[in-house]
């Protein structure tokens, strides 16, 4: 990393837990505002610093989000059956179709300002796939990308493809909203009522049933953030 980028790339990582998505939607809407500021004030040349970047770690109760591209009959049921399950439904500004958060899941949302970092969306998500693959590595499992479709398969071209990590973003500004969601011990029968991200015929899965184990978010959590802070090289910094 060169001196100018360590005056850059300065990351507040802010690990949530579990959060009802409404709140960490208000979060990254708010955080948005602060870094969008920070970029306007340094173009008008009234600071020198570059705003500080944020990422959100968190978990969220039973949630089904569409993103504006959604076709809303991949929402299998009526929406008053997915409530009668406990579970809420929001449209969303994000891309991608639609997809479920829920408990054993983790969530990243990273607000970056990618004019610190590369302004590159195709890079900025496969940066987000490559962590996740480097993750899953961690436990033996083998994920991969698949042609055409966002987010971390396992066996893609076999005949058991399987998506273990969704991914759906936005980006004004070259500010960066909502971000990914890996499956660790998630209930996968929440995936059995929708047709997940639009893609049929392909069945989804999570770290748990193929390893056949139970593995703490938090462990994960810690892995997957390692692998983030060396692919987009960024100093973590506190309050």
């Amino acid at each position: 990393m060169t001196e100018l980028q360590s005056t850059r790339r300065k990351v507040k990582i802010l690990r949530r837990g579990l959060t009802e998505y409404a709140t960490a939607w208000a979060e990254q809407e708010a955080l948005f505002k602060v870094v969008e500021q920070g970029k306007l004030l340094r173009r008008k040349g009234q600071t020198d610093f570059f705003p500080v970047n944020y990422l959100i770690t968190v978990e969220h109760p039973p949630v089904y989000t569409l993103g504006k591209s959604a076709n809303s009959g991949n929402l299998i049921y009526p929406e008053e059956f997915y409530t009668s399950k406990g579970a809420q439904i929001f449209h969303i500004n994000r891309g991608g179709d639609v997809t479920f958060h829920g408990p054993g899941q983790l969530v990243i949302y990273p607000i970056f300002d990618l004019d610190q970092f590369f302004t590159d969306i195709h890079r900025y998500l496969r940066y987000l796939e490559e962590a996740v693959i480097n993750t899953l590595a961690d436990y033996g499992v083998q994920g991969e990308r698949s042609p055409g479709e966002t987010g971390v398969w396992l066996d893609p071209k076999g005949k058991n493809p399987r998506k273990i990590c969704a991914m759906g973003v936005r980006a004004a500004r070259w500010i960066t909203m909502h971000g990914l969601a890996l499956n660790v011990n998630t209930d996968l029968s929440w995936f059995d009522y929708i047709i997940p991200c639009g893609i049929k015929g392909k069945s989804v899965t999570s770290m748990a049933k193929e390893t056949n184990q139970y593995i703490p978010l938090t462990e994960i959590e810690e892995k997957l953030l390692k692998h983030l802070k060396n692919l987009f090289e960024f100093e973590e910094i506190s309050d």
